[in-house]
């Protein structure tokens, strides 16, 4: 039995696929295959029911399965701990990104962070938040970038920043003229937002105070924060949006941009990491790097 065996078992369980699983671990799906039936020959049993798509494990394969997210993790805990010894910040670090996140910030802090830190593999995911507290919990990533308050027990959140929320409006739109905007004003009707999975959308319900079966205009699945800018700009309607998609507005918007008064109308962006999780000197450094990239002003 080798590590590499219990790693191309996981990912099989994850993918739920032998190809996506070989794809994942950038190996051929008969070399995963191979590896993945000698184990079972060694041990005897039968790890995955391959009649079954998705491919899922059997009850021996859970089992096995349970053991390997221990062993691989111990694995790579003594990995980390010789790096630490040795004074380095060095290993594999795989992080989720919630989407109204990820095209505003990865790119401030990535490339310091590989400049600062060149032994530390870095993998992106962006992911909607009940699948990364699915991930965390399932040791799929290591870390993420999400809204505090969102990722419920087991897992631990360090907020970094504040980020306010503030109004995107039509020029058709009555709110259009005011340059602050009571969020009793606004009427439901008119408001945009995001697809359901995503947590700002529950964020601003919540702040809204309304029913999750909000009345609107208009209804969209998009996960996509310019989407809705652009379906604001085109109709009577309004959205709400973080203060770091604000510099991405072309400056012959800027004018349907509005704070907002009253009420919690900020989120905090937080790092989130298992209970369990170890490498914690990648964590500073990541933490470190997105603080210098967002400046002072910011900050939690």
């Amino acid at each position: 039995m080798t590590i590499i065996q219990l790693e191309y078992l996981l990912a099989v369980a994850n993918c739920g696929s032998f190809s996506q699983a070989a794809e994942h671990c950038f190996v051929t799906q008969p070399s995963l295959s191979m590896q993945i039936k000698s184990l079972e020959e060694e041990l005897g049993v039968v790890l995955l029911d391959r009649s079954k798509k998705p491919v899922i494990p059997t009850e021996a394969g859970a089992v096995v399965l349970d053991r390997a997210r221990e062993t691989i993790k111990a694995y790579n805990c003594i990995r980390e701990a010789v790096a630490e010894l040795k004074g380095e910040t060095a290993g594999k670090l795989r992080l989720g990104v919630i989407p109204t996140i990820a095209p505003y910030l990865l790119h401030k802090f990535i490339p310091a962070f590989v400049h600062d830190y060149p032994k530390v593999e870095l993998e992106i995911s962006e992911m909607i938040t009940s699948d990364i507290v699915e991930a965390l919990k399932r040791d799929r990533i290591d870390a993420a970038l999400v809204a505090s308050g969102t990722c419920g027990e087991g897992i631990l959140e360090q907020e970094l920043f504040n980020d306010r929320f503030y109004a995107y409006v039509s020029p058709e739109n009555p709110l259009y003229e005011r340059q602050n905007i009571r969020i009793e004003d606004i009427d439901l009707k008119d408001l945009v937002i995001l697809s359901p999975g995503n947590c700002m959308r529950d964020q601003i319900i919540e702040l809204c105070q309304a029913r999750r079966t909000m009345p609107s205009h208009y209804s969209f699945e998009s996960g996509s924060l310019d989407t809705l800018m652009r379906i604001v700009d085109c109709t009577p309607c309004l959205t709400i949006i973080p203060e770091m998609a604000i510099e991405y507005i072309p400056p012959e918007h800027r004018s349907q941009l509005k704070t907002l008064s009253k009420g919690a109308t900020s989120r905090k962006i937080a790092i989130a990491v298992r209970r369990t999780y170890v490498k914690s000197s990648i964590i500073k450094a990541l933490t470190d790097t997105i603080l210098s990239s967002v400046g002072a002003t910011q900050q939690a």
